[in-house]
């Protein structure tokens, strides 16, 4: 196990810094709550994935295919507050869900993701409501924009795609799958 403190990064950041490149470290730990595994990882600003599934090892490809620039430390003492959170909201939604984020995305998925986080609890926008909010900032943005903006979304929960939803009312695709977007919708719902 790779455990590396606040010192210790800080030391790598400037000797990385004095080199003349950047160096991301990302801590990371696989937590179990009420929907299976998941996967949180923190940078220096905040939590930049929440990764949901049922095998650990799985997880932690996924992270590695999403950052595979970022060094990565396996360090449950990190983001063990950010894994107690995470449990806590699935099981009780209507607590909410505060964490530092660190979202990494092009400008407009940021922009996604922030409306989307606007979304009460226990409540759904559909793909096309999102887009004509987002239209104004940034014209010809459709419903697809958006679905595919919630397909990249890293942070699972924290960034609640789950509760973006088909104009008809119908759930589609949900990164992490249709059984957890319906369960979270309907411990939402019932909060």
């Amino acid at each position: 196990m790779n455990i590396l403190t606040r010192e210790a990064t800080r030391r790598l950041s400037s000797a990385s810094e004095t080199a003349g490149t950047a160096t991301d470290v990302l801590f990371h730990a696989v937590g179990e709550c009420a929907l299976g595994k998941v996967l949180v990882a923190r940078s220096a600003k905040g939590v930049c994935a929440v990764l949901l599934g049922h095998d650990a090892t799985e997880l932690e490809a996924d992270l590695v295919k999403r950052f595979p620039k970022a060094t990565l430390v396996s360090n449950e003492a990190m983001v063990r507050n950010d894994l107690a959170k995470i449990a806590r909201f699935v099981d009780t939604p209507s607590e909410g869900l505060d964490l530092a984020l660190d979202m990494r995305g092009t400008p407009l998925q940021r922009r996604v993701w922030q409306i989307i986080r606007s979304i009460p609890t226990g409540q759904t926008r559909s793909y096309m409501q999102l887009a004509r909010l987002i239209n104004c900032a940034y014209p010809l943005v459709s419903a697809r924009v958006v679905a595919n903006a919630c397909a990249a979304n890293p942070i699972a929960l924290a960034i609640p795609c789950h509760r973006v939803i088909r104009t008809n009312g119908e759930l589609a695709g949900y990164r992490w799958g249709l059984m957890r977007k319906r369960e979270l919708l309907e411990k939402e719902a019932a909060a």
